[in-house]
């Protein structure tokens, strides 16, 4: 079964550039890129912002979520990452899921710089390792996808786009429950929160074409909506309990892996024919595996408030 609502986008979108990927898939990964850089910028200014609020408390998002935003520098990050977000909306639109968020991902590798260079925090050799591994293991996911850069793979079934929602975003609220103190496991789920929006995103985005902004009246629009402020106050509470770089690198690497994963298991992407291209991504899963392992826990408190 595919998706109810007509209006996909065309799967013959452009004329090609060059064999194998359209001009349309083309610019959706130069906006890939465009997002990479403002999301590790804005995510350090949000680190910054959330360290000098009151903490966060779970149980009560409209009053945490007012105090945060009375930050100016939460703020920055906030406009920052909202930029962001609207470019990588376009690049979600244009682009397959799996191979834009392989080139988002790539994008980590500025995380370390920008954190020692520009924002004088400090970054441990530990750290440099994790984000360089986490990085690489994203990005050749891509090498993977040969024969898959034709088209933006907007189609999807709705009981296997309902499924991957409720497993996503419900595993990331039930660790959230249960893990409500530990810095790790609320950066994982603020990152399966953020996949969860980004693949109602891209499901979404099939349906421009006819509906227009009629989108925006679209349950998936309450989920994206849903998904992006939660993801946002888990977040921030990961990042006041955790250090930037380890915090910032779990929710990164779980909202890519998951919306990676969604490319062939919720829109079709095919998978590597290869016997050398799986070995390549399974080679990728465990660089990023590893990565996360070598994630230190949190070694001193919050800010005083």
């Amino acid at each position: 079964m595919r998706a109810a609502l007509p209006g996909r986008c065309s799967d013959g979108l452009a004329d090609t550039l060059e064999p194998g990927m359209s001009v349309s898939v083309a610019i959706g990964l130069v906006l890939a890129l465009l997002t990479a850089f403002g999301s590790v910028a804005g995510f350090l200014y949000k680190f910054r912002g959330a360290r000098s609020t009151p903490e966060v408390e779970l149980s009560r998002p409209i009053h945490s979520t007012i105090l945060l935003f009375r930050s100016p520098v939460y703020l920055l990050g906030i406009a920052i990452g909202l930029s962001s977000w609207v470019v990588h909306v376009g690049a979600l639109a244009l682009a397959p899921i799996s191979l834009a968020q392989a080139t988002v991902a790539g994008g980590l590798v500025l995380l370390t710089v920008a954190a020692d260079q520009l924002f004088g925090i400090e970054v441990t050799r530990r750290e440099w390792i994790g984000v360089t591994l986490t990085a690489a293991g994203l990005a050749a996911l891509a090498a993977t996808l040969d024969g898959d850069a034709r088209s933006a793979h907007s189609d999807y079934a709705d009981g296997t786009l309902i499924a991957f929602l409720l497993v996503t975003a419900g595993g990331g609220l039930l660790v959230t429950a249960l893990f409500s103190r530990r810095a790790s496991v609320l950066a994982v789920a603020a990152g399966l929160l953020w996949a969860a929006s980004d693949t109602s995103i891209k499901a979404l985005s099939s349906h421009l074409g006819t509906l227009g902004v009629g989108v925006l009246w679209q349950p998936l629009a309450l989920v994206i909506f849903l998904a992006s402020m939660v993801g946002l106050l888990i977040s921030a509470r990961s990042l006041q309990l955790g250090d930037a770089v380890p915090m910032i690198l779990l929710t990164s690497a779980a909202a890519n892996l998951t919306t990676i994963a969604s490319g062939p298991i919720v829109f079709g992407e095919p998978l590597p024919a290869g016997g050398v291209a799986l070995v390549v991504r399974l080679v990728a899963f465990a660089l990023v595996i590893l990565a996360a392992s070598l994630t230190p826990p949190p070694v001193r408190a919050p800010a005083e408030t």
